[in-house]
């Protein structure tokens, strides 16, 4: 009970969704009744030459009989057969109209939705008690108060309009049927007016208003929502072992491009990077990898393996650990850090070739102040 006070937020696009499969959507009888007496009628209208001479036709053939004719009983039944078909001939494709006409009302109103759910079995719908609730509903009331006011406006106008013009339909009589089909199709066709300017006033109301109704039924609880977006994104457990999964596949992806990387910059124990420098290119150096604590020397154990160099450079393995992105070229302001490093690397590798003679130790290498993060630690105390 409390929960469903609670429903004071709109539905989300889910839940709409979920109905919709469901077969609840926003459906307006009033809409349907308007569309199917309103086309009906103005089909009705536009057919009544044809059709008074039609059933002029009929009329005739019908009939047309003799006393030979008389005595041979199954012509009149073939006769018979004659005449239904063709009363069918025109019925029908009237129902089929109708009927495409209710289809077109449903779809205006609600949409398309073709779902079979509604086909299934449900034994709760069984339940007298759950019947008899529904019966007494809210909404179920609401519609056969609409439904009853709505009959009730259409018989007292439509009755007032025939006690009204009972002269007309009697002048009628007098004529020939020609004539008197045509002033009484007038004369129907006025009082079929009046009836559709109520639908129409019906329908506008209508039409809203069951959008209305089906919005505040859909409404949701702040538990629900929450549930709901919980389902959405995962559970937390979930969420976790989704980023410790991510976090291991990067780390593999990682260490599986140290072989291929230029050198390695090094704090000690604390930070390690990764670069790779194409020469025959113009890009600037790129990072392949990084890592902290024992990533770092996880990294650091990779590369020494492969005989990838591995330089103690802090304050350059600090900037570029704090301020790069594997598989990221390095900032421009780090340039000339990282190039007198790869000079050094360079010489190392011409040196061990027999081409030149070995480098002394590695130079200290400074980098911007603001790039350090233990130097901007430092001026910020």
């Amino acid at each position: 009970m409390a929960d469903a006070q609670d429903r004071k937020l709109p539905a989300s696009q889910k839940k709409i969704r979920k109905a919709r499969t469901e077969g609840q959507v926003a459906r307006s009888r009033d809409l349907a009744h308007l569309m199917v007496v309103g086309a009906g009628g103005a089909l009705l209208v536009l057919m009544l030459p044809r059709l008074g001479s039609w059933l002029q036709s009929i009329l005739a053939t019908g009939l047309r009989f003799d006393a030979a004719l008389l005595a041979q009983p199954g012509v009149l039944t073939q006769r018979l057969a004659e005449l239904s078909w063709a009363w069918l001939a025109v019925l029908l494709p009237l129902g089929a109209a109708s009927i495409a006409l209710a289809a077109g009302a449903s779809l205006a109103s609600g949409g398309w939705n073709f779902t079979l759910q509604p086909l299934m079995p449900n034994f709760g719908k069984l339940d007298p008690l759950a019947g008899l609730g529904r019966m007494l509903g809210a909404q179920h009331l609401g519609d056969l108060a609409k439904a009853c006011g709505l009959a009730l406006l259409l018989g007292l106008i439509g009755g007032a309009y025939l006690y009204t013009h009972l002269p007309q339909f009697r002048d009628a009589l007098a004529l020939p049927l020609p004539a008197a089909l045509a002033h009484t199709g007038s004369t129907l066709v006025s009082g079929l007016a009046l009836l559709l300017i109520v639908l129409v006033v019906f329908a506008a109301i209508d039409v809203p208003l069951q959008r209305q109704v089906l919005a505040k039924r859909l409404k949701m609880g702040h538990h629900e929502a929450r549930q709901e977006q919980k389902e959405a994104e995962g559970s937390a457990e979930v969420k976790g072992r989704i980023k410790v999964r991510m976090r291991e596949m990067a780390k593999r992806r990682m260490l599986a491009a140290v072989p291929l990387a230029d050198l390695v910059v090094m704090n000690p124990t604390h930070y390690a990077v990764a670069l790779k420098y194409d020469q025959t290119g113009t890009a600037a150096p790129r990072v392949v990898a990084k890592g902290a604590d024992l990533l770092a020397l996880r990294i650091r154990d990779v590369a020494a393996e492969h005989h990838v160099p591995v330089l103690q450079a802090p304050p350059l393995a600090r900037a570029l650990y704090t301020h790069t992105e594997v598989d990221h070229e390095i900032p421009a302001r780090l340039f000339s850090a990282v190039a007198q490093v790869l000079a050094y690397v360079y010489q190392l590798r011409a040196a061990s070739a027999g081409r030149g003679q070995m480098p002394a130790d590695l130079p200290a290498i400074e980098v911007p102040s603001d790039l350090d993060p233990a130097m901007a630690a430092a001026a910020t105390h």
